[in-house]
């Protein structure tokens, strides 16, 4: 099987889960004896481009002339089974799709963001949830409120690709949502079900998990939408100490919140950014792993990290996140295959009737405090800093009872054994058609 991997890759020096996932499934895919023929470019390139290709960079999102040409000769030389995209933009656009088309292929895509409606992608603005630009035919209020790069000019822009790219985007074969959350978005879109097959993403397996740790891990960028503030004002409720220690690893602007607090508490420990020996070893250390995201995070790699290393989550009930700790719905099987599939109720379990999310003894499944969901591998709430403040006691002492099941649902679900054959599936089931 020959499959080309289309990606615009974000800029280096911002973290970019979505880069290192296309990195991993390449690799996966080569592994499993596929010939992968990535189709790459880097918004690190911008800077060195020349002038009349800058010039041409306001309508790139909309259509990318020399991107399309270099995939034409690509795909003509090579006649690939599938072209499987994942971010467009902004030097390759979603004219890829109809590139594609052009020449016979079929394309996969991989939804990592809402971008088909929003123009930031997130869902969130000014701190808050966002969703004004669902249902309209012209995301007018992205570029009142200059929700793409905080520019109206280029919001514009964006909103009008979004607009243009309307029929592109529904004339792709398959799309691969990586949560029941994301398939919810795509539905609301108008892809029919037939055409959404639910799959997430995988990681490598990082081998039996470290004996259980101490207190909780916030990994992550330190962003508003990250909800570092949301924990902050959570964890400032308990006196210093109470609940064993708070690490918080990463960079970004809220960086300065978390060093007052770890200046004014012995319990926070600002970790700064880690390499990946570093996160290994804060994952081992603690027992505990924090999501508390203010929009709905797609599917936070963190979750899936913590989850292989045999830890539980507490985090927020937003997005994809229920979804990757087993508290929402549960699904048939194991929260994979197609749309309708995935969203069917599974039979009862152990604890209780099919969507009661199947509580584990001694997971705090005894007198929980109100808005506490009890998944699989972790807990939910809501992004109020009460609920969290709640839950925090609860998630510290139901861990070591919910490690085990931690790990089961990496296994079972996230394994990247596993995710790469339900990819080679999806792939096969396009080429037979």
């Amino acid at each position: 099987m020959r499959i080309v991997v289309a990606h615009n890759r974000y800029r280096e020096a911002q973290p970019s889960g979505e880069n290192t996932i296309v990195d991993a499934e390449i690799a996966q895919l080569t592994a499993a004896g596929v010939e992968v023929l990535p189709f790459l470019r880097s918004s690190d390139e911008i800077p060195s481009m020349p002038k009349a290709a800058k010039a041409l960079l306001p309508i790139s999102p909309i259509y990318a002339p020399r991107a399309q040409q270099e995939l034409g000769r690509l795909l003509a030389e090579h006649r690939p089974d599938v072209l499987h995209l994942h971010n467009p933009y902004p030097l390759l656009s979603p004219w890829v799709v109809r590139t594609a088309h052009r020449h016979g292929v079929p394309v996969v895509q991989t939804v990592h963001n809402y971008r088909q409606v929003c123009s930031s992608g997130l869902y969130f603005r000014d701190g808050m949830i966002c969703q004004d630009c669902r249902g309209r035919a012209l995301g007018v209020p992205a570029v009142v409120h200059r929700c793409y790069r905080g520019s109206r000019a280029q919001s514009a822009l964006m909103a009008t690709t979004l607009a243009v790219h309307r029929g592109t985007w529904k004339s792709v074969d398959r799309f691969i949502a990586l949560t029941t959350a994301v398939a919810d978005h795509l539905r609301d879109y108008g892809i029919p079900d037939s055409r959404i097959v639910v799959k997430p993403n995988g990681i490598p397996d990082p081998g039996a998990p470290a004996p259980l740790g101490q207190g909780f891990l916030f990994l992550g960028r330190l962003s508003p939408e990250k909800g570092l503030d949301l924990l902050m004002e959570a964890w400032r409720r308990h006196p210093d100490g109470a609940l064993g220690p708070l690490r918080v690893a990463g960079d970004g602007e809220l960086r300065p919140l978390v060093e007052a607090v770890a200046a004014e508490r012995s319990d926070v420990a600002y970790l700064g950014p880690l390499d990946r020996a570093g996160v290994r070893q804060a994952l081992a250390d603690s027992a505990v792993v924090l999501a508390t995201s203010t929009w709905h995070d797609v599917l936070p790699t963190v979750i899936i990290e913590a989850l292989a290393s045999g830890r539980p989550v507490l985090g927020t009930a937003l997005g994809g996140i229920p979804y990757l700790v087993g508290a929402d719905t549960p699904r048939e099987p194991a929260g994979t295959g197609p749309a309708a599939v995935a969203s069917a109720p599974a039979p009862a379990g152990p604890g209780g009737p099919a969507g009661s999310g199947g509580r584990v003894e001694g997971a705090g499944a005894g007198a929980l405090p109100a808005g506490i969901v009890v998944g699989e591998a972790g807990w939910v709430v809501p992004p109020e800093p009460a609920a969290l403040a709640a839950a925090l006691p609860t998630a510290a002492a139901g861990a070591a009872a919910l490690s085990a099941p931690a790990r089961s649902r990496y296994e079972r679900t996230f394994h990247p054994d596993l995710v790469t054959k339900r990819l080679l599936d999806i792939y096969a089931s396009l080429t037979r058609s």
